[in-house]
């Protein structure tokens, strides 16, 4: 190829490039998708007061077997409704795993830190 026939080849793969996600950025995400994500980003990442013990394992366990779960669900999904069942599926199991965690380590006397801005 020579270099004048380069830079429309170039040209054009860019606009390939850019016209897939224009079409992938149309794509409006479902809403039980969108809580999910929500969950995600509450998902507890370092454990409570810094005790390493059994539910701070488990907690890990659960929340890894619930993206794994959610993966698998969605490649065996055949229709929309599917997808809305394994993102709800996933948030809810994240929001559960989440909350008997914080709970079983308050029930020990070690509670989950917040902070608070005020204006």
């Amino acid at each position: 190829m020579t270099k004048p026939a380069a830079i429309p080849f170039l040209a054009l793969a860019l606009t390939g490039a850019i016209g897939a996600t224009a079409v992938s950025a149309a794509i409006p995400m479902l809403y039980e998708e969108q809580m999910a994500r929500a969950e995600e980003a509450l998902i507890i990442t370092a454990p409570i007061a810094g005790i390493e013990n059994r539910f701070w394992f488990d907690y890990r366990i659960d929340v890894t077997e619930a993206q794994k779960e959610l993966s698998s669900d969605l490649r065996r999904a055949s229709d929309l409704e599917d997808h809305r069942d394994a993102w709800e599926e996933y948030a809810r199991e994240l929001k559960h795993e989440r909350v008997h965690y914080v709970e079983e380590m308050a029930e020990r006397g070690y509670r989950m830190g917040r902070v608070i801005i005020v204006d």
